[in-house]
């Protein structure tokens, strides 16, 4: 497969405090950024992989995908953040590399068959709900079930992983305003679960961001542990033994796969090897002419039955803020938080929480999402004028749900109605805190050996490098 890579120019421009105004990438819908990956007629299909529908006079097993393309718009990580080397591993994140396993796994040499898993984000299964017309329970089972018929052996809902996620951005939180002060500024704390925030977080503007970006690891990391690691020792395979699929909202979930290491004593291991949007495996299921039978979604435990689906209390995220304003406000100041009241400032994707006593605030959390809101939000930052503990930063507007990867028409907007359909569908799944999980309570102690062990500060943190050089890259014009 060939990498096309545009580069966009850029232009300077200062910001209104005096300083270097963020970038953000010119939304010009035919300049597409060097994390393109086109699928070609004569480059993009092997021989061995066959099609689901007539093509050609020809019948067989899997469809060549349409030409498949990111472009500046659909993500934050803007070009300056792709190396060359990276630009040639993202052409592999595509439905060839599955394809290609799929097809290895056909073959008599059973020493060359992998176990495929595939995991699926909560924030996903909205849109296959709205566009196969089922309720959110029967779109899961459907997809598992076409997912089988392929030849995936394993599918897992990441909900637990975002379980694991939050529970750690709590700690980390409360952690940090304890250490707090005007020597040691822990504090404000910026989420890290979304990739294209944290990637331009690292590449682009280095500190003062970076130490302020949490450090727990995202909801795609910490499945990628749980797979490669927990789930492997239970199957008594090697790590490379399997194949780990996400099926994600976004194609920045694509860039985090390739530095996503689940061990330290095994540098270099993937926890994911390949991402696809629900928009690719959607086309999939559109040209797949196999018959379908509906399969409950698999889990990590022995003793489990079929997993519930279910969501964290958020409208568009995994939830950190809601979860994460609970306990703090519990922790900290022995206050019960049930109802969380959201003060939208700007516009809808920048919202405040605060919790207040006596007329005092306590606490002031903030969402911002969207680019336009992190632009005001880094400047606010950089100017040491900066109002809140804890902001939870997502590079989509309206947040995981809008990911560019799904709910888009063919001309690259936002498809308005199945958004809509996608929040209601979101909106009634239950939603469960992830501190009532006993599983994950099983977790920490039979997979990581307690909560504040070693191996669970390993495979559930991670650390963060700043660029060498940001000056030019913050003088890059939006």
């Amino acid at each position: 497969m060939k990498l096309t890579r545009t580069v966009p120019k850029w232009t300077g421009r200062r910001g209104t405090l005096g300083l270097p105004a963020p970038a953000l990438p010119r939304c010009d819908r035919k300049k597409e950024c060097s994390k393109k990956t086109k699928t070609d007629d004569g480059e993009n299909v092997s021989p061995d992989v066959p099609s689901l529908a007539q093509e050609n006079s020809e019948k067989g097993e899997f469809h060549k995908l349409a030409d498949a393309k990111i472009f500046l718009s659909d993500c934050l990580a803007c070009d300056s953040c792709v190396t060359a080397e990276e630009g040639a591993q993202l052409s592999q994140q595509n439905a060839k590399d599955f394809f290609r396993v799929l097809n290895l796994n056909k073959k008599c040499d059973t020493s060359e068959h992998k176990v495929l898993v595939v995991s699926v984000c909560p924030q996903s299964l909205p849109y296959f709900a709205a566009k196969l017309n089922l309720s959110v329970t029967d779109a899961s089972r459907r997809l598992c079930g076409f997912l089988k018929s392929l030849g995936v052996h394993y599918v897992f809902d990441m909900a637990i992983a975002a379980d694991f996620s939050i529970l750690e951005s709590q700690k980390e939180f409360v952690r940090r305003y304890h250490q707090h002060s005007d020597e040691q500024r822990a504090l404000p704390m910026l989420t890290s679960a979304c990739p294209g925030w944290v990637r331009y977080a690292e590449r682009v503007l280095g500190h003062p961001v970076t130490p302020h970006l949490c450090t727990a690891k995202s909801p795609q990391q910490v499945m990628g542990s749980l797979v490669k690691d927990y789930f492997a020792k239970q199957q008594n395979l090697p790590p490379e033994k399997i194949f780990h699929v996400v099926v994600a909202p976004c194609y920045d979930k694509k860039l985090e796969a390739l530095q996503e290491g689940f061990s330290t004593a095994l540098p270099g291991a993937q926890g994911t090897d390949c991402v696809l949007t629900s928009g690719e495996i959607t086309q999939m299921m559109e040209q797949s002419d196999l018959s379908v039978k509906d399969a409950a979604v698999d889990t990590l435990f022995r003793d489990a039955k079929e997993a519930v689906v279910r969501r964290h209390d958020g409208t568009g995220s995994d939830g950190h803020l809601a979860h994460v304003f609970r306990h703090a406000a519990k922790e900290l100041f022995n206050e019960h938080v049930e109802e969380i009241t959201y003060c939208a400032l700007r516009n809808k994707d920048f919202q405040e929480v605060t919790l207040e006593k006596n007329g005092e605030v306590l606490l002031r959390f903030a969402a911002a999402y969207g680019f336009r809101n992190v632009q005001n939000l880094v400047l606010k930052l950089r100017k040491g004028k900066f109002p809140y503990h804890f902001v939870e930063v997502l590079a989509c507007p309206g947040g995981c749900l809008n990911g560019r990867g799904q709910a888009q028409t063919e001309h690259g907007h936002t498809d308005k109605f199945v958004l809509r359909q996608m929040e209601g569908i979101y909106a009634d799944i239950p939603v469960q805190p992830p501190e009532s999980s006993a599983h994950v309570q099983e977790l920490y102690q039979e997979w990581l050996e307690g909560t504040d062990s070693l191996k669970a500060q390993e495979a559930l943190h991670t650390s963060y490098q700043s660029p060498e050089r940001c000056t030019a890259a913050l003088d890059m014009k939006w």
